[in-house]
């Protein structure tokens, strides 16, 4: 038997202090994308943006249902339209976060199981890392791709 390790490099910004402009314009679209989130059942309004390679910037929140789990995730709505509006281009970074009875919570959100599962494949399907900004009020983290979000990806897509 060999024991195997996984290592997850991140950036940590205190504050978004030090963070790159575009990543905290992008940031910013998230938030206020999470202002409009239709969540009545949660209360947990998350926003995501999606910068494409294309310059666009599309920004999503999530989507509940009374008939749950029929709603969607922020990320999965800004990844899906971004794909469907503009084929072509390949996503370079994408921005979440989420707010609670209004407020932006303190520490990063991560994306659930499915969009890390959707993040992988659009990486895949585009050829290019994408970058993840996972925004909190208080802290921000940077990963550089997908693979330190699911190192273990469904992969079956033809080679």
């Amino acid at each position: 038997m060999e024991q195997k390790s996984i290592v997850i490099h991140y950036d940590e910004y205190q504050k978004n202090e030090g963070l790159e402009t575009k990543d905290r314009e992008l940031l910013q679209s998230a938030v206020e994308a999470a202002n409009s989130a239709y969540a009545p059942y949660s209360n947990f309004n998350v926003g995501a943006a999606v910068r494409l390679s294309n310059g666009e910037v599309i920004s999503a929140n999530n989507q509940e249902n009374a008939a749950y789990p029929s709603g969607l995730c922020a990320e999965r709505v800004a990844i899906f339209y971004a794909h469907a509006k503009y084929p072509d281009a390949y996503i370079v970074s994408l921005a979440v976060t989420a707010k609670v009875n209004g407020l932006q919570c303190e520490t990063p959100t991560y994306p659930c199981g499915a969009c890390r599962q959707v993040l992988a494949e659009s990486e895949q399907r585009g050829g290019h890392p994408i970058k993840i900004i996972i925004g909190g009020e208080k802290i921000t983290q940077v990963v550089k791709s997908t693979d330190s979000l699911l190192p273990f990806v469904f992969d079956n897509l033809p080679k």
